[in-house]
């Protein structure tokens, strides 16, 4: 028998300086059972650090050709789409022929690296692509932030990322391995 996804009820307040983007978003997430708390988490940051009133999650692992977030314009037009973790260049490749803005969060620590290492070079062609590390331990500690039913408030301001869930806070430092050009 297939094991289901577990449903996380998050209410996700995002205060970002950087982009005067102060809004909450009630989500309701499914965690596919492959998925670790360590990437829901990342999902999570990643939807807040592109917050906007057309930013969806989608199916995400269960599908192979749809990113982990998007952003369609009001006449459908995919406008932003976000990937978690190492996608092949292929993916990047594909991914950026579909969609006006890419970003990439890596994260893994060395195996990102390594990830970066081989496939930076073939990725300077794609004018709207940004790739954004995270560190292990960052990503670590946010996964001790998890939980099925969450109040998570993220404040952004000058890079920075601060994520609480009632008394405990979560610092993280965003890194940009590839700015878009454009």
């Amino acid at each position: 028998m297939a094991q289901k996804s577990t449903i996380y009820k998050v209410e996700l307040t995002v205060s970002d300086m950087d982009r005067h983007y102060y809004e909450t978003h009630k989500l309701t997430v499914a965690k596919h059972p492959s998925e670790t708390d360590e990437r829901l988490m990342v999902r999570l940051l990643a939807f807040a650090l592109n917050a906007h009133e057309q930013l969806e999650m989608t199916k995400g692992l269960s599908t192979d050709d749809e990113p982990d977030i998007w952003q369609k314009s009001l006449s459908g037009e995919l406008e932003l789409w976000v990937a978690l973790g190492l996608p092949s260049e292929k993916i990047v490749r594909q991914s950026c022929a579909k969609s006006d803005k890419v970003i990439v969060y890596s994260y893994g620590g060395r195996t990102a690296e390594m990830w970066w290492d081989k496939i930076k070079n073939s990725t300077t062609r794609f004018e709207n692509l940004q790739v954004i590390n995270l560190s292990e331990q960052d990503t670590r500690a946010l996964e001790g932030l998890a939980n099925r039913s969450m109040k998570l408030q993220v404040n952004i301001q000058d890079g920075e990322v601060m994520v609480s869930v009632d008394e405990s806070a979560v610092y993280v430092s965003p890194v940009k391995w590839k700015n878009a050009d454009h």
